[in-house]
């Protein structure tokens, strides 16, 4: 039969499934014809089922509802994953696993494409979708094909916008005179540790050492899964110690290192931050670049590659890699090596 739900403006239908046990779905629609004859359908497919062992339809509706629930409180991209299923239900809802091809994936991407959306963002969503087919066919025992498994778009060489010195002292000294009590301390902290934004606003006191002067970040806290400490500098420390007095002052009792005057945590800085940007006539920059400021500040003055790489938490020097174009000293050293061979000989004559 259909039913309404107190809490829901479609129809519901209930029924029994093919090993018999009651079956309580969304139909998604709010005309009683249409649940109706939805209602029919699944039953006529939960009979098929049962008398000649035919394969059950997987409807993606289902599919996503079983993969939320089951990565809930387990996936570090939980917000990103409630932004990709947003564009993916409106296109796929109600659609039947078992004949969903390739084709019809790209005609996705496509959709996708066309309205403006970056290639990172469409791979991510694509990436979601063949993650939740993966584990219907491994935990949920569905015999369906993962048609978008290895499907991506081209990906552009990865922005790098940093700041210069200059830009950055103008950015705090705007910031400080903010109506966010923790804006200037937390683009101090930024800059001065390549903290991820949800690894700072995330941070909480438990994990901040002042006595050895390191953040500990365990593998739940950043985007590779894997534990790392981060030292403090002399910035960094003076951030966390006003962010201290802030602490005692209105919420001593706050675990959050960005905690309101309540003791609740701070979620978000992105609109106080867009202000100061403004207000500091700095163009064409979002606070993950701070991250990317501290990057080539390090590698700008000499540090090697492999020391960014583990100071970020980037799970290879690849991604590292980004910044070498900041050194070009590194490579000039190494090229100056071929003038004394030619001299020498010892590795043959060099030819123009």
């Amino acid at each position: 039969m259909v039913y309404r739900r107190k809490d829901s403006p479609v129809w519901w239908g209930s029924f029994t499934d093919a090993s018999g046990k009651r079956v309580r779905r969304t139909t998604g629609t709010a005309e009683r014809r249409e649940a109706q004859a939805l209602e029919a359908k699944w039953k006529l497919e939960a009979h098929q089922v049962k008398r000649w062992g035919a394969e059950p339809i997987r409807i993606f509706d289902v599919l996503i509802m079983a993969y939320v629930k089951a990565t809930k409180g387990v996936k570090r991209s939980a917000d990103r994953d409630k932004y990709s299923l947003k564009n993916l239900y409106p296109f796929f809802t109600g659609r039947d696993l078992l004949t969903l091809r390739r084709p019809d994936i790209r005609a996705y991407m496509d959709k996708r494409i066309q309205d403006g959306v970056a290639n990172a963002t469409i791979n991510r969503e694509i990436c979601l979708l063949s993650a939740a087919i993966n584990y219907a066919r491994r935990e949920l025992e569905w015999d369906i094909p993962n048609h978008a498994e290895g499907m991506k778009l081209k990906m552009p060489e990865g922005r790098v916008r940093s700041l210069a010195h200059e830009e950055a002292q103008r950015l705090v000294a705007v910031a400080e005179k903010s109506a966010s009590p923790h804006l200037a301390d937390f683009i101090r902290l930024a800059l001065n540790t390549g903290c991820r934004r949800g690894e700072l606003l995330g941070l909480e006191w438990s994990r901040v050492d002042l006595k050895a002067n390191l953040i500990l970040l365990g593998e739940l806290d950043t985007k590779a899964g894997r534990r790392r400490s981060v030292p403090l500098n002399a910035g960094a420390r003076a951030a966390l110690l006003n962010l201290a007095r802030f602490r005692a002052t209105y919420c001593p009792a706050s675990p959050w290192v960005f905690a309101k005057k309540d003791g609740s945590r701070q979620a978000t800085l992105k609109d106080a931050f867009r202000g100061a940007l403004c207000i500091a006539g700095i163009e064409d920059f979002r606070i993950h670049d701070l991250r990317h400021t501290c990057a080539s500040w390090l590698v700008s003055a000499g540090q090697p590659l492999p020391a960014v790489r583990d100071l970020l938490g980037h799970a290879s020097v690849k991604m590292t890699e980004r910044y070498a174009h900041l050194a070009p000293e590194n490579v000039r050293a190494a090229v100056a090596v071929l003038d004394s061979v030619s001299r020498t000989g010892h590795a043959g004559k060099i030819r123009a």
